[in-house]
This record gives structure tokens, C-alpha cells and sequence, in this order.
């Protein structure tokens, strides 16, 4: 009953509400892009390949079963993700785009700048490697080059497009656009999934205690996900009591909430993303040793895949924790203010600290993740459950960014004095 009064809340205040539809409005573009096929395609064997299993099958997880499709959204918004990853890499090696991000508004919208360009670059890149192997695959209507541009321009598009999506979503809706198209696409596929998954238990493939053991992994997996989400560590802050004129100021106590995963679902994101990229260079050369190697070493059934990915995250959680969180300018602001943590001398000692336990926190929250992405297929390959969808990948994506999204919800309704979803 609290979550339908909270419901009828939010469609109350006219802000919130016309932010919630457009949101809605943008997912459901999102979903019919997913069924708008490339023209010039043979889907009959784009399905044949995708049969065969690989790598393939998580690059269709993030586009919610429109690369299967090979829709105009078939690439979604990996090349996105792709640079933005470079343009933050590359504002630690160039310091011209180091101050862009330290000047402010303005900084960070030349910045966005160049990784809108860096996707329209990558875009056209992955759709000619995808085009190159199709072609080679016999999946062409008409074995031409006219073809092979037409695809590179309707994949091109509806990446620039959905990048274009997110952005009106995070401008114009609720939640981070990006994340959000994403997430869309993984809940869109849970429907056919569980179809599938009941079909071969009517037909023997699997029995019912395979089901409820996916069932019992997937409850287990999605409350550990949101106790390390939600978990942080306070660290006290007092403020001295300072006189200005006749009015007494400080002198509270307070803290500083420093979460275990910081980086929220950006490390799975980017790891993911970045370990697409062999496989789409490999497209160029499909009978070179490297197309071998990447084939060997790099498909989603390959333990080194696996153990790639769970350094990557470790990483990228590392990497984007220390991008967000300046415990200097923390400290500062704390000194500047009258502010201490109790036992550590304002300033340098203070940032120290802090830095200290975020590095700690950040070892929890990255080891986690990496776990809970690499443990699900480990136990599903050792049940012999190998067709479970729910796996941590999609799991951390998924409740990270319905928490997320709750929470932009929540300080709305707050704000205007209504009880948000999650109590106190």
C-alpha cells in the first residue's frame, strides 16, 4: 500500500510527473527501435550464428535482443561507453583536457563534446567490422558493397541516436539515460527468457530443481547486491563553535557517508565494453591467428574471459572512484568550514584519512563485484543450468540502476514533503 501511495504521489506533482512519462515515452522509442531490422540483412543466419553461442550472446544482452535482431539499436550504446572510457583515460595523459574537467560546466560540455564524436568514429568502426563479418558469413541479401554502407549508416544512426536518447533522459526524465537504455534492455529480454526457461522444463530438458535453484541464486545474488549498493561507512565530522558579530555558528556534529561501491554499476559497464572490442577487431581479420586467439581465449564460455573481466571491474572501480571522489577538496572544504574528524588534524591528515578508507572500500566494493559477476557462470557451468539468464552481470545492472532511479524519485518526493519509497 506504501508503494501505490507513493505512486499516486508522484503523479501528483506535475514536475515529477511529466519527468516519469517522458521517461517512459523514451524507453518505449527505445523498444520499438529494437524491432526495426537493417535493411539488405538474411536474419535467418545472423540467427544461426548467434545459435552457435559465444561472445556474441552478452553483446545481445546489452542491446535487449536487437543485435540478434540486427535492428538499428543492434549496437546500442557500447561505442558510447567505449569513449567515453577513452576521453576519461586520456584526461590523465593530456593536460588541456585535465583543466577542461577541473573548469567546470563549461569544461565538461567540450569534453562531452569530443565523446560524442569519439562515438559517431566508433560506431562506424564496429558497423564495418559487424558488416565485414556478416558479409563474409553469407548473411547479405545482395553480396555488395552498396549493402555494406547501408548498414554502416543504419547502425552508425541508431547509436548516435540512442546516445542522443540518453542524454534527453538524463536532461528530461529520471535516472542516468544511459544506464537506464541499458537496463531497459536486459528487463525487455526476461519475459521470452522465462518462456524459455518453462518450455524445456514441460519438455525434460532441465528439471524443477534446476529451476528453483536459479530461482534461490538469483534472490540470493539480487539482496547481496543491494546490501553492498546501500552499505557505507560514516565517518564523524564535528564543526567548532565560531562567533560572527552576535550569532554563534558550528559546533554540530555530523558525517560523512562514504559508500562500499562507490562506482555504483560503471566498473561492470566498462569492463564489459571494453572486452568487446577484440571481438569486434577480430571481425576484420576472421581467418588471422588474432581472430583465433580472440576466438579461444575471449568467448563468453573462456575462464580467461572471465578472469579479464573481473580485473577490468577491480580497475574501472578503482579508476572512476578516484575520478568522483577528491578526499583534498573534501578536506579543504571541511577546514575551510571549521570542520575535523575526531583524532586527525584538519587538512593534509584529514585527506590522508580519507583517502585511506576510500582505498579500503573500494578493495570490498571491487572484489565484490568482480565476484558476483564471475561466480554465477562458475556455479552454472558446475549445475549444468547453462541456459540461466539471470547472471551477475545483468543482476548488478539491473538493481543498480532501479536503486538509482529510486533514489532520483525519492529526493523529488522529499523535497516536496511526500514519503518517498524507502523508509528511514
Amino acid at each position: 500500500m506504501a508503494m501505490l501511495e507513493t505512486l499516486r504521489n508522484s503523479m501528483r506533482l506535475p514536475g515529477l510527473r511529466n519527468r516519469l512519462l517522458f521517461t517512459a515515452l523514451m524507453l518505449v522509442v527505445l523498444r520499438v527501435g529494437a524491432h526495426i531490422p537493417v535493411p539488405g540483412i538474411k536474419i535467418d543466419v545472423v540467427q544461426a550464428i548467434f545459435n552457435k553461442g559465444g561472445l556474441l550472446g552478452l553483446v545481445d544482452l546489452f542491446s535487449g535482443g536487437a543485435f540478434k535482431a540486427f535492428a538499428i539499436f543492434a549496437l546500442s550504446v557500447t561505442p558510447y561507453i567505449n569513449s567515453s572510457i577513452i576521453v576519461q583515460l586520456l584526461t590523465i595523459v593530456i593536460p588541456k583536457w585535465e583543466e577542461m574537467q577541473k573548469e567546470g560546466e563549461e569544461g565538461r560540455k567540450k569534453l562531452q563534446e569530443y565523446t560524442r564524436y569519439g562515438t559517431v568514429v566508433l560506431a562506424l568502426v564496429q558497423a564495418f567490422g559487424t558488416g565485414i563479418y556478416l558479409k563474409n558469413s553469407g548473411a547479405f541479401i545482395n553480396n555488395t558493397w552498396a549493402t555494406l554502407i547501408v548498414i554502416m549508416i543504419s547502425l552508425t544512426a541508431g547509436s548516435a541516436f540512442l546516445m542522443w536518447l540518453g542524454e534527453m533522459i538524463t536532461e528530461r526524465g529520471i535516472g542516468n539515460g544511459i544506464s537506464l537504455i541499458i537496463f531497459a534492455g536486459i528487463v525487455a529480454r526476461v519475459p521470452s527468457a522465462t518462456v524459455t526457461l518453462f518450455d524445456m522444463l514441460r519438455v525434460g530438458q532441465i528439471n524443477i530443481f534446476q529451476v528453483v535453484l536459479i530461482a534461490i541464486l538469483a534472490v540470493v545474488l539480487i539482496g547481496l547486491v543491494v546490501l553492498i549498493t546501500e552499505g557505507v561507512r560514516k565517518i564523524p565530522v564535528e564543526y567548532a563553535k565560531r562567533v560572527v558579530g552576535k550569532r554563534v555558528y558550528g559546533g554540530q556534529r555530523t558525517h560523512i557517508p562514504m559508500k562500499i561501491n562507490q562506482a555504483g554499476v560503471i566498473p561492470v559497464i566498462f569492463a564489459q565494453s571494453l572486452l568487446f572490442l577484440p571481438q569486434t577487431i577480430a571481425t576484420y581479420v576472421p581467418t588471422s591467428r588474432f581472430a583465433q586467439i580472440v576466438g579461444q581465449y575471449l568467448s563468453g564460455t573462456s575462464a580467461w574471459f572471465w578472469v579479464l573481466n573481473a580485473v577490468f571491474i577491480v580497475f574501472f572501480a578503482y579508476f572512476y572512484t578516484a575520478v568522483t571522489f577528491n578526499p583534498e577538496e573534501i578536506a579543504d572544504n571541511m577546514k575551510k568550514n571549521g570542520g575535523f574528524v575526531p583524532g586527525y588534524r584538519p587538512g593534509r591528515a584529514t585527506a590522508d584519512y580519507l583517502a585511506r578508507i576510500s582505498e579500503r572500500l573500494t578493495l570490498v566494493g571491487a572484489l565484490f563485484l568482480a565476484a558476483l559477476t564471475v561466480l554465477p557462470i562458475i556455479i552454472i557451468n558446475a549445475t549444468g543450468i547453462q541456459q540461466a539468464y539471470l547472471g551477475g552481470t545483468a543482476l548488478l545492472i539491473v538493481v543498480g540502476v532501479a536503486l538509482e532511479t529510486m533514489k532520483q524519485i525519492e529526493a523529488q518526493l522529499v523535497m516536496r514533503h511526500y514519503q518517498g519509497f524507502m523508509r528511514s
